[in-house]
Order: structure tokens, then sequence, then C-alpha cells
């Protein structure tokens, strides 16, 4: 009903929007008991960090119109009704076609997006004028079963010495699950593909420093105990939940960006949008600086094409994406075909 809603009015750069948020005590997430209209609350309280992450790129909505334990899907496209001041940019998928995807500029484009249900925001590693060229370097740390986010702590550490070595200087934030986001800011001069090949190389050069902690193994049969370095993350529209980010997990967690002494020590179970506001009055935004020198991929460029004159080539795309100059066969390797004998 009309009389349910109610107008949060939210700061921004252009002065303050007011923003309507119907069915406010709609409970997206059970077990805290957290509504709709705290969800929109939450947007507003972190909203300059959370632009300042994510603003100014296209980005994806996973939205839940009955909570966090209903029926879930993507926006790509803006949804109908956005207000005339919420922007999209065209961007091209990989399969070659092109769509217009929001953009988020200020925070009253979060708090309206939550009005549209949206949980998760999953923005591009590109800004919005050149979505071809991303910005960003993006390695994502994923413990596999038998291993969490306590062993994925000692590749993240690793990691950010390896990136130093490289030039390139790193910062982290939960994932809001198990996991670890490592991002490095880097100079819009490469298209996706470059910056996988990149970022292959990065993992390929860690897992041979912690052979036993990490794997590249695309197929999870060969992954074991181990943290993989989810290359594919870094391909054309594949994207993280982004900083500050809620996620759809029973306690609310959030995707939270933190200084590098903190990592040892967090409990990414404690971050969630209850508490990461008065943790980012209190403690600041760790990423606030992050673009101020962005680093120069052509290092990585080198080690990709050492290793490819060592005989290692391109790794699998998603089975989504077509087929891939150089990729080796997308079979599972228990199910690849073993020649008969004398074949």
């Amino acid at each position: 009903m009309a009389s349910d809603a109610v107008v949060l009015t939210v700061p921004g750069p252009h002065g303050d929007r007011d923003v309507r948020i119907s069915s406010p005590g709609r409970v997206l997430w059970p077990e805290p008991g957290i509504t709709k209209r705290e969800l929109a609350e939450y947007l507003v309280a972190v909203g300059e960090a959370f632009v300042a992450a994510n603003g100014d790129r296209p980005v994806s909505l996973q939205r839940f119109p009955e909570g966090v334990e209903g029926e879930q899907f993507y926006s790509k496209n803006p949804p109908k009704g956005a207000p005339e001041w919420v922007r999209a940019v065209p961007v091209t998928y990989p399969s070659g076609r092109s769509h217009p995807q929001l953009v988020i500029d200020e925070p009253a484009g979060a708090v309206w997006a939550a009005q549209m249900n949206t949980i998760v925001f999953h923005p591009w590693a590109s800004r919005a004028e050149d979505s071809d060229h991303p910005d960003q370097l993006r390695i994502d740390l994923d413990p596999q079963p038998g291993t969490g986010f306590a062993e994925a702590v000692p590749a993240a550490l690793a990691l950010r010495e390896l990136l130093a070595e490289l030039g390139l200087t790193g910062f982290v934030k939960t994932s809001g699950n198990r996991g670890i986001h490592v991002f490095a800011p880097i100079r819009p001069e490469h298209e996706f593909l470059e910056v996988r090949h990149a970022v292959i190389a990065l993992a390929r050069e860690l897992e041979r420093r912690m052979p036993d902690r990490l794997t590249t193994a695309w197929w999870k049969e060969e992954r074991g105990e181990r943290v993989f370095i989810d290359f594919n993350q870094a391909n054309r529209d594949r994207t993280m939940a982004g900083a500050y980010s809620p996620r759809a997990l029973p306690h609310a967690a959030v995707s939270c960006p933190l200084e590098w002494d903190e990592l040892e020590h967090v409990d990414p179970a404690s971050l969630t949008v209850r508490t990461v506001p008065e943790r980012l009055r209190t403690v600041g935004d760790p990423w606030a600086r992050m673009h101020e020198e962005p680093g120069d991929l052509a290092p990585l460029l080198e080690w990709w094409q050492r290793d490819l004159d060592d005989g290692l080539g391109e790794l699998p795309f998603p089975p989504d994406f077509p087929k891939m100059p150089g990729e080796p066969p997308r079979v599972q390797p228990s199910r690849a075909r073993k020649p008969e004998p004398g074949e």
C-alpha cells in the first residue's frame, strides 16, 4: 500500500535527493531481521565510500524481491522506472552484443537500487566512459572445501608482496564470505584479454611460490584443499561483489575494505550491514586513495610472454564464453576421452 512507503533524504554531490522506499518493513535477511528500509539506510550511511569504490562503472544488480532466502535474478539493463538522474552506458559483452548498463554516480542511485530489491552490487573493473579498458587488476582468492578465510590470509599477504615487486599497490577487502579480494589500480591501457593474461601470469607465479597452498587449476577435482586463484574473474563481464556491497548471506555480511594490518586479526563475519557504518565512521575508508598512483601492467605481460615461451598457454574460459584462441578443451579431466590402444 502507498501508505506503507517511506521517503529517505539522501545527501550527495548534487544536493539532497528524496528516494521513496516501498514496503520498508519487508524482511530481507530473516536471521538478523534486517528490513528493506534498514538496507536503504545502510547505503545512505556508507554512501560516499560506496560511490568512491563502485561509482562511474557499469554495474549489475543482484536482486532479491522476497529476501535472501527467495528467488533472485540479475539486472544488467537498467530497471524500468529509473529516475532521470540515474544514467546508463553501452557495454560490450563476450558475445559481441552491446547493451546499456546502469551506472551509479551518487548514493541516491544505490538507495534507489535497494528500492528495486538489490542486495548485491557487481561493478565492472573498468570506467563507464572507457568500459573496454580496466583500471583495476582484480584477484579473487577463493578457498576450496577444507580451507577457509584463515588459509586465504597468507596467500593475500604473499600476493601483496608480489604486487609490490612489480610496482603495483594492492588493496584488500573481504569477499563477504570465506574469500579475499585483492585489487591493484592500473592505467587503463589494456583490453580485458590482456588483463586476464596478466592475472594468469601473476597467479602462476604466486602458485610457484606457494604450491601447497594455492592453485590455478580450473577444474575443481584438481584443486584439492588449496586456495583457488580465480583468474576468470578478470574476464569481460565477470564481476565480484563491490566494496561495501552487502552479500546475500544469512548474517547480512558486507564485502568490506581493510587495512593490510587488519587482515590477520579480522573476523569477516563481524562485518555486516549493521556494523560497517560505525566502522567507516571510526576507522575511515582504507580504499580512499586507491587510484592516486595507478600502476603499469607491462611487467606482468612480460611474465605472460615468458610463460608462453616456456610452453604454458591459455587457460579455460567460463562455459558461457565463445571458444577462444589457444584455449584448451573445456572438458573435465575425469570425463575426457582417453585414446584407445593404437590411436
